[in-house]
């Protein structure tokens, strides 16, 4: 029964949590910048590139190239994402370049996510 239980579970890190104990011992320096983004209860991958662009700034190295690589986004971010796009009456290119994606994944998202979607 416990397996059944702990399969419909979807266990979710404390992101809140996470980030409040780095910036406390690594980066007291940046807790005001932050702030407006603790206040959430549940975030999303948006928040989450939020406050690491934050804490790490834009750095163009090696690793951070890597770790772009791994990111995944659930269907509430994507959509996010994607009225960005239109709200702001950006291309796939100009939006691809701002969030630091692929423009083959902004138009596989504009085809799953039909237009009438977002």
């Amino acid at each position: 029964m416990d397996r059944k239980v702990q399969n419909r579970v979807r266990n979710i890190p404390n992101y809140k949590q996470i980030y409040l104990d780095m910036i406390s011992k690594k980066y007291p320096e940046k807790v005001e910048l932050c702030q407006s983004l603790f206040v959430k209860d549940h975030y999303s991958t948006l928040d989450i590139v939020k406050i690491n662009r934050i804490l790490y700034g834009s750095l163009n190295n090696p690793a951070m190239d890597f770790n772009q690589k791994l990111k995944s986004y659930d269907s509430n971010s994507i959509l996010e994402i994607l009225n960005y796009q239109k709200k702001n009456k950006l291309n796939n290119s100009q939006l691809a370049k701002h969030f630091k994606l692929s423009r083959n994944t902004v138009t596989k998202w504009k085809k799953l996510f039909d237009d009438s979607v977002y």
